[in-house]
């Protein structure tokens, strides 16, 4: 089994001594998105936990105590982006603490293990094409030694965050748009040393050396553990969507940090509301089980075919 912590909601940022206290019982509660009064009970256990994938957008609160999770295998997904407080407003202003956090994380657990995301990618007359070239460079430059991977998108306009994005005075991203874009990240990601690839885009950026990515990377996770696995295709994600299976242990709408672009969260008023029921003690990651809600073991075993 894989674990996605999380797709949903910033876990390492905001939710980590809840993360610990269920490493140290061992399981987690987990609503069904679709259907809340569905709660799995989802097994934490290191024979069960193949790897664990942390996506973040400031890991600091995790360093510290990173020896709790010496038994698992994982590694992070940090989005380092050059935007302003207008557009990720629950962030630290000074980028320069958030690079500090990336480059003493990569010393603690390896370049190989932290991955940098700058997505997604949108543009408006503040935020030009020049501008992310500019910072593109200026953010690689610093990084480089401190990660081996660079995974961009570009901004999708979901109906769920319109409102959200409204006032933003965004500009259409064409084709031509993300091949300038494209062509510029390829020049910078070859002078640092970087490998670049896309997430979860159809556009083929193949010619500019840029592949198609996968986040849960099935050949990553199988460097780390030194064991083949036997696991699929996520199917529950979009088809240009190439990871491999996980269970997300997050919920929606309750990541505080109220970037404008996340399709995560979609109501302010939801993501505060959770964020206030939330007990780090508890086994969900907001509010309690309840007379009308039906808890199930979720059936989990490592996915490990054979082992160096």
């Amino acid at each position: 089994m894989i674990i996605s912590a999380s797709r949903r909601t910033d876990i390492p940022n905001y939710y980590a001594d809840w993360f610990y206290n269920r490493i140290k019982k061992g399981y987690v509660l987990v609503r069904n998105p679709f259907n809340m009064h569905q709660v799995s009970k989802v097994s934490l256990t290191p024979d069960a936990v193949d790897c664990i994938v942390f996506w973040t957008k400031n890991p600091a609160g995790m360093i510290e105590r990173l020896d709790e999770i010496k038994e698992y295998q994982y590694y992070f997904q940090f989005t380092l982006n050059a935007y302003g407080q207008d557009i990720e407003p629950g962030l630290p202003p000074d980028r320069e603490h958030l690079i500090r956090t990336f480059t003493t994380l990569s010393d603690r657990i390896g370049p190989d293990r932290l991955i940098w995301r700058y997505d997604p990618i949108l543009l408006s007359d503040k935020y030009s094409i020049n501008y992310h070239l500019h910072h593109f460079e200026e953010t690689a430059r610093k990084l480089e030694g401190y990660t081996e991977k660079c995974i961009i998108s570009f901004m999708d306009l979901y109906r769920k965050i319109a409102n959200n994005v409204k006032n933003l005075g965004l500009s259409t991203l064409t084709e031509q748009n993300k091949a300038k874009i494209a062509e510029g990240f390829s020049k910078v990601s070859g002078e640092f040393g970087l490998k670049l690839e896309t997430c979860a885009e159809d556009i083929d950026l193949s010619y500019y050396g840029i592949n198609h990515g996968k986040c849960i990377d099935l050949r990553l996770i199988e460097k780390l553990t030194g064991c083949k696995l036997n696991v699929g295709e996520d199917k529950g994600q979009r088809p240009e969507c190439g990871c491999v299976e996980s269970i997300d242990i997050g919920m929606y709408n309750t990541c505080p940090s109220g970037c404008r672009y996340c399709y995560a969260n979609y109501s302010i008023k939801t993501v505060q509301r959770n964020y206030q029921c939330h007990n780090p003690d508890c086994a969900l990651l907001c509010g309690t089980i309840a007379n009308e809600d039906r808890v199930t073991k979720r059936s989990v075993k490592s996915f490990k075919a054979s082992c160096r």
